[in-house]
């Protein structure tokens, strides 16, 4: 498997790589996705969001963070004082990963061929945004922007060269809602979310 490269214009705005995204062949899930799910947010966000992939939802929508996981990310941003229209939000993975299982098509993490293979619009969308800060939700997006494999427990909360900063994936969080731990687990992702508004 190669990369995105070739379908990556040089130098793009945003506008120009959304409208490019669909056309990519990098890697092998366009195949089974409904679409590619790029960003939104504005072209020169301060701040920009990085997750995963898309999931259910957002393939069929075309939009990222509009399912469950989204709707935990808006109230968290929320209580960190962070406008959600002010924000870039982005995967590190264009396309939804899933298995079938029934009628169900259920989330599988991407590998990190996929994500090398996706690299290339990661890097362009904040070299077009070039944002003050980037905060990485979860590991695989911390993968994907810092280059090396991360621990998000032990680099969550701070900011990494800067401008990068390490949190759990809201789908962590919206797992343990309604059991113990949610209410804290919440809470840490705000605390990590007023660091990087700071």
């Amino acid at each position: 498997m190669g990369d995105a490269s070739e379908w990556v214009p040089a130098d793009a705005d945003v506008d120009a790589l959304r409208s490019a995204a669909p056309a990519c062949r990098g890697c092998e899930l366009w195949r089974p996705a409904t679409q590619v799910v790029f960003s939104r947010g504005p072209s020169r966000a301060g701040m920009v969001l990085v997750g995963e992939q898309p999931g259910d939802r957002e393939d069929l929508e075309g939009e990222p963070f509009v399912g469950p996981a989204g709707r935990v990310l808006a109230e968290a941003l929320e209580a960190a004082g962070i406008d959600v229209d002010d924000v870039y939000l982005t995967n590190a993975v264009k396309h939804f990963r899933f298995e079938e299982r029934g009628k169900r098509r259920l989330h599988k993490t991407p590998s990190p061929t996929h994500v090398r293979a996706c690299a290339p619009w990661l890097e362009a969308e904040l070299a077009a945004v070039r944002p003050r800060v980037v905060v990485a939700l979860g590991a695989t997006a911390a993968r994907a922007v810092l280059g090396r494999a991360v621990t998000v427990s032990h680099e969550r909360g701070h900011l990494i060269d800067g401008r990068v900063l390490v949190t759990t994936h809201p789908s962590a969080v919206l797992r343990l809602r309604g059991r113990d731990g949610y209410e804290a687990a919440f809470a840490e992702l705000v605390a990590d979310l007023a660091v990087a508004r700071a």
